[in-house]
């Protein structure tokens, strides 16, 4: 029996019925019913404001409701005495970084607190903090306070603080949220691992729509309704369809030509991808070609629709148009495309005896995407901080915009746009009074102000918003005027420093098609940093950092190719006992075997000799294969291999050195 079979067996942990939560005015949940068996992990998804939170806060007992029922353990929500009596169960993590974290006491301070609030046996607290500690990476930084953690490092803290009394219920609000690809994977296996052994039941929320396949069942939501509800196949089969991906140039008018025609389509560094509802592949290339009328596609890939094209189309079934504004208008004064926006040669900084950047160089050009890749504390942020001149470097060279960013601070700041992670707005004020603000702030005359200020609400979609306070903007909003106070100016080089972390699927959307635009069609350099990989697809070129240095770097296309070329094709493996089967393939030679979702995936470098020699090993130790499938490298894969591949260099240089 497989781990989706078991769920489906199992009785029921939580029952919600025609469940209803208003706020004032705002109804942010509206007649859902729900019920969650034990030992799965159950996924919510959907955009800002959709209602995941204040469900997830009614199922945990910390929000009343105004009507229907909630019954979790069997016991009855609809009191305080009824939420006292289910706390001790469950594990509630909340959403935002570090929110139920104590900023001065140290990572293992935190873990510690916790464990003893939740009385955790002592005989048992060491072996479990070992544990979490070291497969969360923190194991080397037991002493830092939470309070100079990276967020990355403040959400891990977090999910350990939850999962240390492992309890029999996990409610889990986008704990990855802000959190690197190898630690998602290292998330993952945690959960899978409590879930599988300890029978523990999973409720979680996710930003991350590539998440999604890893759930036994999710339900989609939005404006406080579910839209769908099953496993993701289920669910994925409620839109039948192609994903065709393409190069075609040129691209802003390709791009233009099929919006006439189809609802999705959005591109991708320098590839275009687009959703047709053709289901044959010949038929999904035709209607694509008929689309570009005398355009040529080339590099024609057709795949079955993601479930973010799922989600998309469905919301868009729903009357969501784009949530968005305008076409960006051609602009009258374009950059030159000569030369290089950004140069960094040699870079260095260090804090004290800490080496956060070490030796790092490369180039961005005018009109070019270039995405800063890396674990979190790989140095990602202290890089944009020195090349915008809010630190100075410990050693090394950099240009930016034609300036020496040690000698010409002043002269870069005017040239360059930055959006940090934390948006650099100011929350009390309105939507046109941030816009205004920054204006002054770059000396713009009252005209100017004005014409800038109507692009940024035509160009932002902001239109509607003026006069709302940027604290109460949804995530997706607030991050869009963000953008547009960073691009008041006309800066000739943006820096953007994880701007989409928490924003739904058609936010994201929206926001990577006016970074291309302004790209191709304004020539703006963008350097960006980002932990979704599924964004990194739209950048030109990468970089990898890995603790302080540049380790890799190319087009996404080049970086699959090396790591096909380095560890072989990747393959699928759906079996009965998905965490047996990991083990196994492991002691076979196939080091990389890694759980995604009840889904195993591996690589091999001969297909037809390692994929019998999987097989042969599996069935050997009585693992039942339903199939194994090659699947398409994509960017989170590449990222996972590389710095797993480091990691084990660096421990076994330690181990050598040790010897």
């Amino acid at each position: 029996m497989n781990a989706l079979t078991q769920t489906t067996t199992s009785q029921p942990l939580i029952r919600v019925s025609g469940l209803e939560k208003q706020y004032r005015q705002h109804m942010a949940v509206r007649g859902i019913d729900l019920t969650i068996r034990q030992g799965e992990i159950y996924g919510l998804i959907g955009p800002d404001g959709a209602g995941k939170s204040s469900l997830m806060k009614v199922i945990a007992g910390v929000l009343s409701y105004e009507a229907g029922a909630v019954e979790v353990f069997g016991i009855t929500v609809d009191s305080e005495p009824a939420a006292e009596r289910i706390k001790h169960r469950l594990g509630f993590l909340p959403q935002g970084l570090g929110l139920n974290l104590y900023p001065e006491l140290s990572v293992e301070e935190n873990v510690d607190f916790f464990a003893r609030l939740r009385l955790v046996p002592e005989r048992d607290l060491a072996d479990r903090k070992a544990r979490l500690l070291a497969i969360t990476r923190l194991d080397r930084f037991r002493d830092r306070p939470m309070k100079h953690l990276s967020g990355g490092m403040k959400q891990k803290l977090g999910l350990i603080c939850t999962l240390i009394h492992e309890p029999e219920l996990a409610i889990l609000d986008e704990p990855t949220t802000g959190v690197d690809p190898v630690s998602r994977r290292d998330f993952w296996a945690i959960l899978t691992e409590l879930v599988q052994e300890r029978r523990m039941t999973a409720l979680v929320s996710t930003a991350y729509m590539d998440e999604a396949s890893r759930f036994h069942r999710l339900s989609l939501l939005s404006n406080g309704r579910i839209l769908a509800s099953g496993t993701p196949s289920e669910v994925q089969a409620l839109v039948p369809g192609s994903a065709v991906t393409f190069q075609a140039a040129p691209q802003l008018e390709a791009l233009a030509r099929l919006r006439k025609t189809f609802t999705q389509v959005e591109a991708m560094g320098p590839l275009i991808h687009v959703f047709t509802e053709e289901t044959e592949r010949a038929a999904a290339k035709q209607r694509i070609a008929d689309g570009l009328g005398d355009i040529t596609a080339g590099e024609v890939r057709v795949d079955d629709p993601d479930l973010e094209d799922v989600f998309v189309a469905l919301l868009l079934r729903q009357g969501r148009l784009k949530d968005a504004g305008d076409v960006l208008p051609p602009s009258s004064a374009r950059l030159n495309r000569d030369g290089l926006a950004i140069e960094a040669k040699g870079l260095v900084r260090d804090f004290r005896s800490f080496r956060a950047v070490d030796r790092v160089s490369f180039q961005v050009k005018q009109g070019e995407i270039f995405g800063l890749l890396g674990a979190n504390g790989a140095g990602k942020t202290t890089v944009i901080k020195m090349l915008t001149g809010i630190l100075p470097p410990t050693g090394g060279e950099g240009r930016v915009a034609g300036a020496d960013m040690r000698k010409a601070g002043g002269v870069i700041k005017e040239r360059i746009g930055y959006m940090s992670q934390a948006f650099s707005l100011y929350l009390d004020l309105t939507v046109v009074e941030n816009i205004r603000l920054f204006a002054g702030i770059y000396g713009l005359d009252k005209e100017e102000t004005r014409t800038r200020l109507e692009w940024i609400i035509r160009m932002a979609g902001l239109a509607g918003y003026e006069s709302d306070l940027a604290g109460r903007l949804p995530m997706g909003v607030r991050q869009r005027l963000a953008l547009g106070c960073a691009l008041v100016h006309r800066p000739r080089v943006l820096f953007l420093d994880e701007p989409t972390s928490g924003v739904d699927p058609l936010g994201r959307r929206h926001f990577w098609d006016i970074l291309s635009r302004l790209a191709r069609d304004e020539g703006v350099a963008i350097l960006i940093t980002t932990h979704y990989m599924s964004e990194a697809e739209h950048c030109d070129r990468l970089a990898l950092m890995y603790a302080g240095r540049v380790v890799t770097e190319g087009s996404p296309g080049d970086m699959k190719r090396h790591v096909e070329q380095e560890a072989g094709h990747l393959f699928e493996v759906i079996a009965d006992q998905p965490a047996k089967a990991v083990l196994e393939l492991r002691r076979a030679g196939f080091a990389g075997a890694a759980l995604y979702g009840t889904r195993v995936h591996m690589f091999c470098r001969d297909p037809v000799r390692d994929k019998e020699c999987a097989c042969q090993a599996l069935a050997s130790s009585g693992v039942t294969i339903q199939s194994v499938t090659a699947r398409p490298l994509s960017l989170e894969d590449v990222f996972v291999y590389k710095v797993m591949a480091l990691e084990d260099q660096e421990r076994a240089s330690v181990s050598g050195d040790s010897v």
